[in-house]
């Protein structure tokens, strides 16, 4: 007889499970009774292990706490919800006994350290609305396991538990969320002020470690203690030759403009800003406010500088704080190469180049190429920093599970690593979308964040596919309209976050939308991931967009809806196209392989081949996938199958031209002619 423990155990298991599979939540009596549903006889199992102690229900509801404080539950307004960390907790231990244990052992850590965590509660619900405090340094300043802070903040949700970031300004990726919980994190940020557009928080933004303690006086002082920074700084044509390079400064302003000082708040440098120099138009006046905010707070001593005069590419190292001198502000600037420019085309580390094409663009944050950087001006390794990432080689043990060979597998990874868009192709029935999901599992090391299925049909859009307006409802309950990131936009901004980690879009029958009118002016970046775009609404501000190297796509293309030589030239020369069809290897040999190693009679192999003999159009031959199950070993669920699902393929493939199908393709036909 199972104890109370395994009962309770199965319990949290299958409740967390239930709830993974309703992402919008269940109440607790909702979820009790799909509990029930799912394990019809756990009551009596319990009422016959607990010799009348505290009911089933009761005690799963008391026990859910532990859930909480693991992270991996939380509950709002009545509802329960499982976390991004729930979902990788039921991945990781499929065991209901083990998955409980992790539980009981988060959950005394939580006990042991309660005071550290109400510590916490109280200082983050006093952060400012437009700041946030590192997850790391908040752990350290309360002597807490960051990992145990994060899990705390995602079950509990104290007030402004979302405020709490990594060290870099984004969402912790150890979090494991969803997309529908990434939505919510940043729209909470964004409704306090703190905008993640960039993949990141503005480091002017945090809170420093030994800040948290004691009443925040200057949040816009630079961090001296923050790892180096890098920009782009550009002013007016041949400026680098006239002024910068003679007088080893660079500068930023407008001759209108009054004196500012560092430290002068983001809010003072806009209202000079649109005081005077009303001149230029609102959107001109607030770049520039943003960008003279940074020059004078964000950029310190050391920070690398990197402008261009054409083609020419000019490195350098800020030596003093920023000054004003008629309505330009200056920092002093040790030039590495003034005699020696780098070629914007040919000498900048891979992706920088795609950074600084924006001809608008005065002031970016190169931050992300500091080791890139470094050996340029004479510091750190000689060797630039390598930014390809690396895809697993094909393994036997997944060929064997795909019932393909091992060398096809190693090809198609091959095909990524020097094109990363690949479509597999063919009729139905041949595997294309469980092939793109096992490879995509496979290159991402079976991270599911790191995966994204979408399906194109004739009315899928951009708007759907990577960024678009959605109406919303205000805080004062009127329709607003937000702009909305889609499952490309999302996908690419969490591989810029992790670029050493494959990340892989699927995308289901991609030949059913109108791919010029889905990828818009993407397009052009499928074939050249080193370049960047201006997007459709804007939402890139001062950088151009860039497809990530590590982000790859997979697509499915069924040949029964349109044959592979319709497909537009310019989806040709993008997409590599790997064919899956009944007649070729591997999928003429993944029937009988199957069966084979199912222990199964080899009929339904010998049936299928003498179906797609019989079918003229190869386009329109059967996959073997129908009758990959175990149904086929019995006469009736053979039959089942070619009634339901075979058959109707060919009737519609039939049409209108007189053929019997039944007659030419039934069960009777084919078994005749063996």
């Amino acid at each position: 007889m199972a104890s109370l423990t395994d009962i309770t155990a199965r319990l949290m298991y299958i409740g967390l499970s239930i709830l993974a599979e309703n992402p919008r939540g269940l109440r607790a009596r909702e979820l009790w009774e799909a509990i029930l549903e799912r394990e019809p006889g756990i009551e009596e199992d319990w009422e016959g292990a607990s010799a009348g102690n505290t009911g089933a229900e009761r005690t799963f509801r008391w026990s859910s706490a532990r859930l909480v404080k693991a992270g991996w539950l939380y509950k709002t307004s009545g509802v329960w919800r499982v976390t991004g960390l729930g979902r990788h907790a039921l991945y990781r231990w499929p065991d209901p006994s083990e998955f409980y244990r992790e539980a009981n052992r988060h959950y005394r850590e939580w006990r042991f350290r309660k005071a550290g965590y109400e510590q916490v509660e109280a200082l983050i619900s006093n952060i400012p609305d437009g700041h946030w405090v590192s997850l790391t340094e908040i752990a350290n300043q309360y002597d807490l396991p960051p990992d145990s802070l994060l899990r705390w903040l995602q079950g509990e949700r104290p007030e402004g538990w979302y405020r709490v970031l990594d060290r870099h300004g984004r969402i912790p990726a150890e979090a494991h969320v969803s997309e529908d919980e990434r939505e919510t994190w940043l729209r909470l940020l964004n409704d306090d002020g703190i905008d993640l557009a960039q993949g990141r928080a503005e480091p002017l933004e945090r809170i420093p470690g030994e800040e948290l303690e004691r009443p925040v006086t200057d949040l816009e002082a630079p961090d001296e203690d923050a790892p180096r920074r890098a920009w782009l700084v550009r002013d007016s044509e041949q400026a680098f030759r006239r002024v910068w390079s003679p007088t080893e400064t660079c500068s930023l302003g407008e001759p209108r403009l009054r004196e500012l000082v560092p430290g002068t708040s983001r809010e003072a440098v806009r209202a000079a800003v649109d005081e005077d120099l009303i001149h230029l138009n609102a959107p001109e006046r607030a770049r520039l406010a943003s960008e003279l905010h940074l020059f004078l707070n964000a950029i310190r001593k050391d920070d690398i500088v990197v402008t261009n005069d054409g083609a020419n590419v000019y490195l350098g190292v800020v030596t003093g704080d920023a000054t004003f001198d008629n309505g330009y502000l200056y920092r002093k600037v040790r030039w590495h190469n003034r005699d020696r420019p780098l070629n914007f085309y040919d000498d900048l580390p891979s992706g920088l180049s795609a950074r600084v094409r924006n001809p608008d663009a005065e002031l970016i944050n190169l931050t992300d190429f500091v080791a890139d950087l470094l050996p340029l001006i004479g510091e750190g390794s000689t060797e630039i920093v390598s930014r390809e990432v690396r895809l697993p080689d094909a393994t036997a043990e997944l060929a064997d599970r795909l019932l393909v060979p091992e060398e096809w597998l190693a090809e198609c990874v091959a095909l990524l690593r020097e094109r990363p868009q690949l479509i597999f192709y063919g009729p139905p029935g041949t595997g294309k979308t469980y092939l793109a999901q096992a490879l995509a599992a496979h290159l991402t090391g079976d991270r599911p964040e790191s995966v994204q299925l979408v399906q194109f049909h004739p009315a899928y859009s951009y708007e759907d596919f990577f960024e678009g307006y959605r109406p919303r409802e205000g805080k004062d309950k009127t329709i607003t309209f937000e702009l909305v990131r889609g499952p490309l936009r999302r996908l690419a901004a969490a591989a810029k976050k992790r670029p050493g980690d494959p990340h892989v879009l699927i995308i289901d029958e991609i030949n059913r939308g109108n791919l010029a009118k889905i990828f818009g002016e993407l397009y052009f970046l499928l074939e050249y991931r080193d370049r960047g775009v201006n997007l459709m609404y804007g939402s890139d501000k001062d950088d151009l967009f860039t497809l990530p190297d590590n982000l790859f796509i997979l697509g499915t293309m069924n040949t029964a809806d349109r044959s592979i030589a319709l497909v537009d030239a310019a989806m040709r020369r993008r997409f590599a196209f790997v064919e899956l069809h009944p007649g070729e290897p591997p999928t003429s040999e993944m029937l009988a392989r199957w069966l084979e190693r199912e222990n199964l009679p080899d009929e339904p192999a010998r049936l299928l081949a003498e179906l797609n003999r019989r079918i003229d159009d190869r386009d329109f031959r059967v996959g073997p996938s129908y009758l990959m199950r175990r149904s086929v070993d019995t006469n009736a669920g053979l039959e089942r199958i070619w009634r339901t699902q075979i058959l109707p393929l060919l009737e519609e493939f039939h049409y209108g031209d007189g053929t019997d199908v039944r007659r030419e393709y039934g069960l009777k036909a084919l078994r005749d002619a063996l």
